[in-house]
């Protein structure tokens, strides 16, 4: 008897943590995909690939983006910007739906106001529709940052490691929602 309540208690430790976080990868049968540090990621419907730094530090993500401009088309805010094309170099112009605004303080100098846009990305064999700010990154590495709700329920960081995957999405890939 006290060698099966043992065991009961041990079977309750090991998945009880498991099913009360309720995201999908903890309910699914998929476990999280190990990444680097540094992945590339493709914008979907655009074709650009950029090596992308995965920052579980950072809450949301940012894509370097210059000229950006807000307009209104049918009713509805817009935001105008352009990326560069790390290949080629070539600046290419994306118009996207503005979703929100957010402020981001820093701590050394003012407030930013910055506009957040959604973008379909592939990491590895994952689509994603990601809220994304743009901001001028040029002075940094990568051009694009992924934070936690990015990646959340699909990615496991090897801080250790870099380039494990490359973006293998097709049409038929599912987008695996972000959980809030």
């Amino acid at each position: 008897m006290r060698m099966l309540r043992s065991l009961s208690l041990s079977l309750w430790l090991l998945t009880g943590p498991l099913l009360a976080q309720g995201t999908p990868a903890a309910t699914s049968h998929t476990p999280p995909t190990r990444f680097g540090w540094i992945e590339p990621v493709m914008i979907l419907n655009d074709e650009v690939q950029l090596k992308a730094k995965l920052d579980s530090g950072a809450k949301t993500s940012s894509l370097d983006a210059s000229d950006i401009e807000y307009f209104d088309w049918n009713g509805k805010r817009w935001v105008r910007f352009t990326i560069t094309d790390p290949v080629t170099d070539t600046p290419i112009t994306l118009e996207r739906p503005r979703v929100r605004d957010v402020i981001i303080k820093r701590h050394n100098s003012k407030h930013q106001r910055r506009p957040v846009v959604q973008l379909e990305i592939c990491l590895g064999s994952y689509t994603r529709k990601v809220e994304i700010n743009l901001i001028d990154r040029s002075e940094f590495l990568y051009r694009l940052l992924l934070g936690r709700s990015a990646l959340d329920s699909i990615a496991l960081i090897d801080p250790s490691e870099t380039l494990l995957t490359t973006p293998s999405c097709t049409e038929t890939t599912p987008i695996i929602p972000i959980v809030e």
